[in-house]
């Protein structure tokens, strides 16, 4: 079956950003997410899932354990496990898009760090 924003299950995290699961099995995650401007995620790791983050639209920042990667459109940034991360759109006027790959599906194994 064709899978799309449109016929994906869509959820709303943070206070007001969207993601779509495109793949949602115990061994495979992928969504699509979109970051309006000015939004974050709360830093974190995964104790078991390995991450591949691909910006589709707009700029993104990813604080990897401390460092500060930009993200273009058709950039990507792996992340292993137990490797804290934030993911932001600094922008003012700018949705962030972008894709983010989990193996295996991240659901239960995200720690908040704290911080």
């Amino acid at each position: 079956m064709k899978v799309n924003k449109k016929n994906a299950e869509h959820y709303i995290w943070g206070e007001r950003c969207d993601g779509w699961h495109l793949v949602k099995k115990s061994d495979l995650s992928i969504i699509h997410e979109r970051m309006p401007p000015n939004t974050f995620e709360v830093r974190h790791y995964h104790e078991y899932s390995r991450q591949f983050f691909f910006v589709l639209k707009g700029e993104a920042t990813l604080e990897v354990n401390g460092e500060t990667i930009v993200l273009n459109p058709q950039e990507g940034y792996e992340i292993s496990p137990l490797v804290p991360h934030q993911m932001f759109n600094r922008s003012d006027h700018a949705d962030v898009e972008f894709i983010v790959i989990s193996q295996p599906n991240n659901r239960g194994d995200r720690v908040l760090t704290g911080d």
